[in-house]
């Protein structure tokens, strides 16, 4: 510090000078630099939220680190979780391999809702029918239905058609694919009841031909994009389907899901 007078006036002096040579607040590119880290902030804020969640894949993650995400509901020995059951269904296709000696007409798709298992409609049902073939009911009864009953979820049974209108011979009983997707659906829900899956696990849904079976998910659904999941007759076939799926926890299904879990 300055000890003279004179020293003092310099310091003083100094002091004032230095104030206007120095430039008050942040240096111009640190708010730039600020705006661009806020806007990528809100990017990746955006990307979450309209994200879907596969809680399927999440679970195999979570069990491939040793880690649990959720609560799992033990009963018995049945699959507790949708990783489980996603594992369980995959053994149950390669049985089918070995006892066809092909690929069944069977897939298996996982996402939001849960686990799915797709069935050919033209394996499943004649043209224009809601009967079940025999090929479909001894599938449920040697396979599909113990996947069923050895897990605790919710289950929703949907029927799925090409965009074909029905001739009208079939109107009488399906005025059009919205009748026919339903009662295919609850055919499958009946002969699953018949072989003892209790009824208050099973949900009965058609959708026409509204949800195409390759969709992009970012693809707006219209007459004219429906149209192009269509075009073709192998495209048409993928679309006739039966899918089974293993629903993933939620609201509506919490309450049988307490029960599992106390039985």
């Amino acid at each position: 510090m300055p000890k003279t007078s004179k020293e003092k006036k310099e310091f003083k002096k100094g002091i004032k000078k230095g104030k206007t040579l120095v430039d008050e607040g942040l240096p111009g590119w640190f708010g730039t630099f600020a705006d661009m880290m806020t806007l990528l902030f809100a990017f990746f804020v955006l990307l979450a939220a309209i994200s879907t969640i596969d809680p399927v894949k999440l679970m195999e993650m979570a069990n491939s680190t040793g880690k649990s995400l959720g609560t799992k509901i033990k009963k018995d020995n049945a699959a507790s979780n949708l990783a489980d059951v996603k594992d369980n269904l995959e053994e149950m296709i390669e049985d089918l391999k070995e006892e066809s000696e092909g690929s069944p007409p069977v897939e298996i798709t996982t996402g939001p809702k849960g686990v799915t298992l797709e069935i050919s409609g033209d394996f499943s049902f004649g043209s224009g029918s809601a009967d079940l073939k025999d090929d479909l009911k001894n599938l449920l009864k040697d396979h599909i239905v113990p996947q069923i009953q050895n897990s605790i979820f919710q289950i929703e049974v949907a029927g799925h058609t090409d965009s074909d209108l029905l001739p009208e011979k079939f109107h009488t009983r399906f005025p059009s694919n919205w009748e026919l997707a339903s009662s295919r659906a609850s055919a499958v829900v009946r002969e699953a009841i018949i072989l003892g899956v209790d009824p208050t696990r099973l949900i009965a849904t058609g959708y026409a031909h509204w949800v195409p079976r390759d969709k992009d998910p970012m693809m707006a659904l219209n007459t004219q994009t429906v149209g192009a999941y269509n075009a073709t007759p192998e495209k048409k076939a993928r679309n006739r389907r039966v899918e089974i799926t293993f629903l993933k926890p939620a609201h509506h299904s919490s309450k049988f899901i307490e029960q599992a879990g106390a039985g």
